[in-house]
C-alpha cells in the first residue's frame, strides 16, 4: 500500500482539529486570569478552581555543549552518537536561545492580553543530551542547562519529565537527582505552594482544574505509583507527562513505553488506566508532531507529542499523515532509512494497534505549543519552529471524548 502524504496547509479538520488560525483568533481563545503577569513569580500560584489558564509545551531539547563530554569515553562507548552531539551542541548555541526568547515573548504577550495567564512551561523530557562520560561532566551539563533556563527569564515556572538522554551515560542518574530534584521542587511549589518536595522523577502538581502526573518511564515502580495517583485523582482534567509515546506513531513503532513482549501486561494496565481516566498524555522522544485518540479500559484518551529540536527558524512540514486511515503499517515509510531489517515487526505493531486508534495526525515538524484549559475544553495551538503564527490547532478535549 502506498503511503499517503499531503501538505498540512490543506489539512482537512478531523477529530477536533482545524487549520491554522490567526494570532488575533488565538489571543481571543487563549484567556485566563487578568493581571497575572504583574505578580512576582513566587506569588503566581495555580489558578483557582476552573479558572482558565494556559501553558507552553516544549518537546525534546537536548541542551548540549562540546565541553560537557569525555570524547575518548564517547568514542569507546557511543561512537555512533558523536555526530548528533556535535549537531545538538551547534543547535544549543544557535537556535535554543531563539526558541526560549520566542517562548518568553509568547508568555508576556498572553499575560498582557485581557483575562489571560500562563501557569507554567512544560517540557516533555530529554532536557539535556547526556552521554557525558562522568558524573562530574553530567553535573556540569545539568547545571548549565538550568542556568540557561533561569537566564531565559520565561516568566513562568519550568516543569519537565525525565527523558532517556537525561539519565544516559556514566554518572547521569546520580546527576539527575542532585541537579534537577531541588530545581523541580522550587518550580512545582511556584505552581502549587503546598506541594511536597520532588525526590524522584515521579511527581504530581495541581493547576486549577487539572492534575499533572509526571510518569518516570525509566523506573520500574512508576506504574504502581501511577495507579495509586489515578485512584486518588479529583481534578476535572488528568494530564500525564511521559517522555516516550504510550501509543506508537511514525516509523519507530517499537519505541513506545512497555514495548517489550515481557511488558505486555504492564502496557495493557497503563492503557486501561489512561482510558478510564480519559487522560491527556503529553510526550516527545520520537522528534515528530503527533496527535491521536485511543480507546482502552472502556474509555478514550488523547496523546499529543512534539519535538523542540529546531534546526531552522521557520521549518516547513516535510511529511504529513492526516486521518485515522493513515494509522497503519505504511507509517514506516515516513523514515524509509530507519532500521529496514525490522520493518515487518514494526508493521505488525500497527496491525495490533489500529483497531483502537480513533483519530490520528503526524508531521515531521519541530516547534512548540500553547495549551489552553478553559473549563472542560482543552485546546493546543502548535507553532512551527520559532514562528509567531499558529500552524495547527488540536481540540484535545474533543479527541479525548
Amino acid at each position: 500500500m502506498e503511503t499517503r502524504l499531503r501538505a498540512f496547509s490543506v489539512a482537512v479538520p478531523i477529530g477536533g482539529m482545524k487549520p491554522s488560525v490567526t494570532r488575533r483568533e488565538f489571543m481571543v481563545t487563549s484567556t485566563a486570569v487578568a493581571g497575572w503577569a504583574l505578580a512576582p513569580l513566587a506569588l503566581r500560584g495555580a489558578p483557582a478552581g476552573g479558572a482558565k489558564f494556559s501553558f507552553v509545551l516544549l518537546g525534546d531539547l537536548h541542551f548540549d555543549r562540546l565541553e560537557h563530554h569525555d570524547f575518548p569515553w564517547l568514542e569507546k562507548n557511543y561512537p555512533k552518537d558523536l555526530s548528533q552531539i556535535r549537531n545538538y551542541s551547534k543547535l544549543t548555541a544557535e537556535m535554543m536561545p531563539r526558541l526560549f526568547a520566542r517562548v518568553r515573548e509568547e508568555i508576556a504577550e498572553l499575560n498582557r492580553a485581557p483575562e489571560t495567564r500562563v501557569a507554567f512551561v512544560l517540557q516533555a523530557g530529554d532536557l539535556v543530551e547526556g552521554l557525558c562520560g562522568s558524573e562530574e561532566l553530567a553535573m556540569k551539563q545539568n547545571r548549565e542547562a538550568l542556568e540557561f533556563v533561569r537566564g531565559a527569564e520565561l516568566g513562568a515556572p519550568f516543569l519537565f519529565a525525565k527523558g532517556n538522554h537525561d539519565v544516559t551515560g556514566a554518572g547521569a542518574v546520580a546527576a539527575f537527582g542532585q541537579a534537577f530534584h531541588p530545581f523541580l521542587t522550587e518550580q512545582v511549589r511556584a505552581v502549587e505552594a503546598a506541594a511536597p518536595a520532588v525526590t524522584s522523577a515521579r511527581y504530581t502538581v495541581r493547576s486549577g482544574n487539572a492534575e499533572l502526573a509526571f510518569f518516570d518511564a525509566y523506573e520500574s515502580a512508576s506504574l504502581e505509583w501511577f495507579e495509586a495517583v489515578a485512584a486518588k485523582r479529583t481534578a476535572e482534567h488528568f494530564f500525564v507527562v511521559v517522555h516516550p509515546p504510550v501509543v506508537p506513531y511514525g516509523a519507530r513503532s517499537t519505541w513506545h513505553i512497555f514495548s517489550a513482549e515481557k511488558e505486555k501486561a504492564r502496557r495493557e494496565k497503563l492503557l486501561e488506566l489512561l482510558g478510564r481516566q480519559h487522560a491527556l498524555v503529553f510526550g516527545g522522544h520520537i522528534h515528530k508532531f503527533n496527535a491521536l485518540a485511543r480507546e482502552a479500559g472502556g474509555g478514550r484518551f488523547a496523546q499529543l507529542a512534539l519535538s523542540s529540536v529546531i534546526a531552522s527558524a521557520k521549518p516547513a512540514a516535510k511529511t504529513e499523515l492526516s486521518g485515522v486511515a493513515h494509522y497503519d503499517g505504511d507509517q514506516v515509510k515516513a523514515e524509509p532509512n530507519f532500521s529496514p531489517d525490522n520493518e515487518a515487526a514494526r508493521r505488525a505493531v500497527y496491525a495490533a494497534e489500529r483497531p483502537f486508534v480513533k483519530a490520528f495526525e503526524y508531521a515531521d515538524l519541530p516547534g512548540y505549543a500553547v495549551v489552553t484549559v478553559d473549563g472542560a475544553k482543552v485546546t493546543a495551538h502548535m507553532f512551527a519552529g520559532v514562528s509567531r503564527k499558529v500552524w495547527q490547532t488540536v481540540d484535545l478535549s474533543a479527541l479525548r471524548g
